[in-house]
């Protein structure tokens, strides 16, 4: 089984309910992925993003550069509840994620990944592993980049972030 870092953009109200209801926001998020499932639109236009198996990769990194948002686990739990996946979901207050964004937008991934030694990544058995494929410290752009223009949109639009890992 995988680990897969997931996103859900909420709006306000859908925030106070998911805070007071969590199951409610399981069912919600899952009506959402259900509907975006076999879309192929651009994490911008989607309330629904997946970093995939990169989140742990995005985490070392993002903590490696200081990163001032934890954008890979969310800030604040609402729920205790494990039907999430692994470990209770967080969520982003709409001045977190308009944070993120600009941080995300003025961080290249070239600057995150500018003296990584993937053999660092190994050690610190960060999640998938597999560090020494040639290459391998570039897999993880293109789930950064999708990051980065999925929380642009959410602090466009002064969403909150739901955040989990399942």
């Amino acid at each position: 089984m995988s680990m897969i870092g997931e996103y859900l953009r909420v709006t306000a109200a859908e925030l106070d309910q998911a805070v007071h209801d969590p199951d409610w926001a399981l069912d919600f998020v899952q009506e959402v992925q259900d509907a975006e499932e076999e879309s192929e639109t651009a994490p911008a236009e989607t309330r629904h993003f997946s970093t995939y198996k990169a989140w742990d990769m995005l985490r070392f990194l993002l903590a490696r550069a200081e990163f001032p948002v934890n954008v890979i686990h969310g800030e604040e739990p609402f729920a205790e509840d494990e039907d999430w996946g692994y470990g209770p979901p967080r969520y982003l207050r709409p001045e977190r994620v308009r944070l993120a964004a600009k941080a995300l937008r003025a961080t290249a991934y070239t600057q995150l990944i500018n003296g990584v030694d993937p053999a660092e990544l190994t050690s610190a058995e960060v999640y998938p592993l597999g560090w020494t494929e040639p290459d391998a410290l570039e897999w993880g752009r293109q789930w950064y980049d999708g990051l980065t223009q999925f929380f642009e949109a959410a602090a466009g639009m002064d969403d909150a972030v739901l955040v989990w890992l399942d």
